[in-house]
């Protein structure tokens, strides 16, 4: 990772237009790497192959990258944060903001399940419920924008 990246992603609240989203997106990330409790090179090479599929600016992408390697890092090494609060800060998010349910992406998210057939199956049972819980949120954010839309005055 060259300077560059690394400087915005330490600075991405500055200088990375959609911050917010980009940040929603790596903590969904983070959540399925690692809810495998290995730090693995694979899940990060399906990574930069999503990142690849939602931006096309290469820094974009490495700062998706970089900024989910620290929630992981967060998670399994210095364990600031854990799986359970990670998930109620995205619930937290998509509350706040409805629209964000529409960075979710099921079958990137799927992905990370296909990579690892080597893994035991609580890990795969954690990705699972990850998923559906997600799932569950795109239909309940999706209901709360129809509402919002519904009753929305027209400006005159």
């Amino acid at each position: 990772m060259n300077f560059k990246t690394k400087f915005l992603s330490l600075f991405r609240e500055l200088f990375i237009y959609h911050h917010k989203s980009l940040e929603f997106r790596a903590k969904i990330f983070a959540a399925m790497i690692a809810s495998n409790k290995k730090d693995d090179d694979v899940e990060y090479k399906i990574l930069q192959e999503v990142a690849r599929e939602i931006y096309k600016d290469k820094y974009r992408i490495n700062v998706l990258v970089e900024t989910t390697k620290e929630y992981v890092e967060k998670i399994l090494k210095i364990e600031s944060l854990n799986i359970d609060s990670l998930v109620k800060d995205i619930n937290k998010e998509l509350r706040l903001n409805p629209r964000f349910a529409q960075k979710i992406n099921i079958r990137h998210l799927k992905k990370f399940l296909v990579s690892q057939e080597h893994t035991d199956e609580e890990t795969y049972l954690l990705q699972t419920r990850i998923i559906e819980y997600l799932k569950n949120e795109i239909k309940y954010s999706r209901n709360k924008i129809s509402k919002r839309k519904k009753y929305r005055l027209p400006i005159s």
